[in-house]
């Protein structure tokens, strides 16, 4: 059996991302499962781009402040002890607005973990 108990504060940031990121599926061993903590200061972003997944479904969890995703079919205002998620081939930017008063920090989960993101170009 394996168990796993992890304070994701105590976890590196992730290098070269846009936002504090930290991982929690190496840091676990997880294997079918990506996890990771993001934490955004306002006008910073949780992914590097506007992108959908082929296969993999993903799930926000906003721990504090509000997460601004932005879809084909509209920004979705997300406030703390709520949940957004996206299906696979659904495109969607997660960030916190320039002009946001506060940051946001989200559990951040999906599964499989290796499907890629593939950018959206939304003119297109």
């Amino acid at each position: 059996m394996g168990y796993h108990k992890i304070d994701p504060e105590d976890l590196p940031e992730t290098e070269d991302y846009p936002c504090d990121r930290q991982g929690i599926s190496d840091a676990a061993e997880l294997h079918a499962l990506h996890a990771a903590t993001y934490e955004m200061a306002p006008g910073e972003e949780l992914s590097r781009t506007y992108h959908y997944h082929e296969t993999r479904e993903e799930l926000f969890y906003v721990l504090e402040g509000t997460l601004h995703v932005e879809t084909p079919d509209g920004v979705f205002m997300v406030a703390a002890d709520e949940v957004f998620v996206a299906e696979p081939e659904s495109p969607h930017r997660a960030h916190n607005p320039d002009d946001a008063d506060e940051s946001v920090t989200v559990l951040g989960v999906g599964a499989p973990p290796t499907d890629i993101a593939r950018p959206y170009d939304p003119d297109t």
